[in-house]
């Protein structure tokens, strides 16, 4: 058994915010390979080659589900037997299937080399390998490598370690100016609603990475200014930070109340005025308190518990409490950057019960007892506790569907309702 360790509360103590519990111990969650999912469909012409094993290879087929239209930008390297026992050279291997690859696939301007578990065991140098086919094909594709090992990431980390690969890749703006760039992966018509938004109130300066093509990076320097979009970009962050630019602390713009807070801190470092800032929000903001105000009648007073998955567990309890009235009875989250998640961690009741890491005995005996009426887990977990009478909502789907922004407030929190009204209507 491994204790529950209480750990220093950094900057949002003084603060009022709940003190986080530290758990070590044996993790149930998906590894950093399945941030492709995501990642492929925004950046248009990319694509990301993993290379693995065939486990690996079904993973990440598994998660993206059958795509009929059209030919998916990600595939698998697969390491074999030779290349284990050693009778191949991995880095030929690898350098003949990218050549491959680009003659079948002209329209990719980008190519990502992910590490895995087994190209992490058989020391291959991705970082090597991604110096050499660049010199060897010059300006027409560029490539960069990444790991979504499960040795080295969990599910969402993925996805940050990918941008921290692309930061060093991005340029100064040539000419001086405040600039405002958005920072992680947003689905188009979400990165879209938002740009309009911040193009209204006066912002018209505004880049999103990653982007969606390669060939339209973000200018960054001195005079950028950064919103997260997630809160599990902290390697990105870090590197964005060490090129000059800022990160502004918000709230994450989840419902009506963290969208509206979101934008306001943009607004005010971009000096905007009240009445403007007001203006340019008030139908759509409108729009997601009626949208919210349809769930409310299910979620509020139910009690929620969140099992470590996605990082998005402490914003996700801010609106659930905050917007829609329900009881936090545990957050799990894999990570916990204090810095980034200060304005989420101050408006939790100072009672909840915010556990940092995971050992998933010990938590599953907490959920038992607590016996929530909504259980947000991985699929690994879902089926157990559904058997055991537990009403289950997936964490994945929360990472797949768009839940950013006034609009797609009431979405999220049908995210929620529907699990408890389909469980009303199979008891019925």
């Amino acid at each position: 058994m491994s204790p529950v360790i209480p750990i220093r509360q950094e900057a949002a103590s003084g603060c009022g915010a709940p003190e986080v519990l530290q758990e070590r111990g044996q993790r149930e969650v998906f590894c950093g390979l399945t941030g492709i999912i995501w990642l492929h469909r925004k950046i248009q012409d990319a694509f990301f080659l993993v290379v693995g094993s065939r486990t690996c290879a079904h993973l990440i087929q598994s998660a993206a589900g059958v795509m009929i239209f059209a030919e998916p930008r990600f595939g698998t390297a697969i390491i074999d037997e030779r290349d284990l026992a050693g009778l191949a050279d991995a880095n030929e291997e690898l350098d003949k299937i990218v050549h491959a690859l680009l003659q079948r696939r002209p329209d990719i301007k980008l190519l990502f080399l992910v590490g895995s578990c087994p190209s992490e065991v058989i020391k291959l140098d991705l970082s090597r390998a991604a110096y050499r086919l660049n010199a060897q094909l010059g300006s027409n594709v560029r490539v960069l490598n990444y790991s979504g090992s499960g040795i080295e990431t969990t599910f969402t980390q993925g996805e940050d370690a990918c941008l921290a690969a692309m930061v060093p890749t991005l340029q100064a703006p040539v000419k001086p100016g405040k600039r405002l760039l958005v920072v992680g992966t947003l689905a188009d018509v979400v990165e879209d609603q938002f740009r309009k938004l911040f193009n209204k109130m006066g912002i018209t300066e505004v880049d999103f990475f990653p982007p969606r093509h390669s060939t339209d990076m973000p200018l960054v320097g001195p005079d950028t200014e950064f919103l997260l979009a997630q809160p599990f970009l902290a390697d990105t962050a870090r590197q964005l930070e060490a090129l000059g630019a800022k990160h502004i602390p918000a709230p994450f713009p989840l419902g009506a109340m963290g969208t509206t807070a979101w934008l306001a801190q943009a607004a005010k470092v971009f000096g905007i005025a009240d009445n403007t800032f007001e203006a340019t929000i008030d139908a759509p903001q409108k729009r997601a308190l009626q949208a919210l105000s349809k769930h409310r009648v299910e979620l509020n007073g139910k009690k929620i518990f969140f099992f470590p998955d996605s990082q998005l567990e402490i914003p996700l309890a801010r609106f659930l409490h905050s917007e829609l009235g329900m009881q936090l009875s545990e957050v799990g989250t894999p990570y916990l950057h204090r810095r980034h998640l200060e304005a989420e961690l101050v408006q939790l009741p100072q009672d909840t019960r915010i556990v940092e890491g995971q050992d998933v005995e010990e938590q599953l005996d907490r959920c038992r007892q607590d016996s929530p009426d909504l259980v947000v887990c991985g699929l690994g977990l879902a089926n157990p506790l559904e058997a055991e009478g537990f009403t289950t909502k997936w964490a994945i789907e929360l990472v797949f569907t768009p839940i950013q922004g006034f609009e797609q407030a009431g979405d999220l929190a049908g995210l929620f309702s529907r699990p408890l009204i389909r469980r009303l209507k199979l008891v019925a």
